[in-house]
């Protein structure tokens, strides 16, 4: 049996990779809204800015998010998002260890890790 070790020597662990965010993508976004906001007893707001495109939990984490489905690497199913420091180094690590970045970005990415499992980073809040 052949043993595989990533080269990870030079590239240091992801700091405080705490669940930040999941995101549902909805053909119907008022229903998922409903569905959510009914289920988790929490509000779905609409977001601002940089939050992108949808709906919200802004009361506690990990924060829930819907939007609409679209033709995007994160629209064809719900994905857990890690908060951390600096999403670029995180890539780097993500693909050092086996894993794949599927959609590439400085505040947000979309990834696959070694077992094709889909996750998203996301920039830390005041990073």
């Amino acid at each position: 049996m052949i043993s595989w070790e990533p080269d990870v020597a030079s590239l240091r662990a992801v700091s405080r990779s705490a669940l930040s965010l999941i995101e549902f993508p909805a053909d119907d976004p008022k229903r998922a809204r409903r569905f959510w906001t009914e289920l988790l007893g929490v509000e779905l707001s609409d977001r601002q800015g940089p939050e992108g495109e949808g709906w919200q939990t802004h009361s506690a984490a990990p924060a829930v998010g819907v939007h609409e489905r679209g033709p995007g690497p994160g629209d064809s199913f719900s994905l857990p998002y890690f908060a951390v420091a600096d999403v670029g180094e995180a890539l780097e690590r993500v693909e050092a260890l086996g894993g794949s970045v599927v959609h590439p970005g400085d505040r947000w990415a979309i990834c696959r890790d070694s077992e094709g499992s889909p996750f998203g980073l996301t920039r830390e809040s005041g990073s």
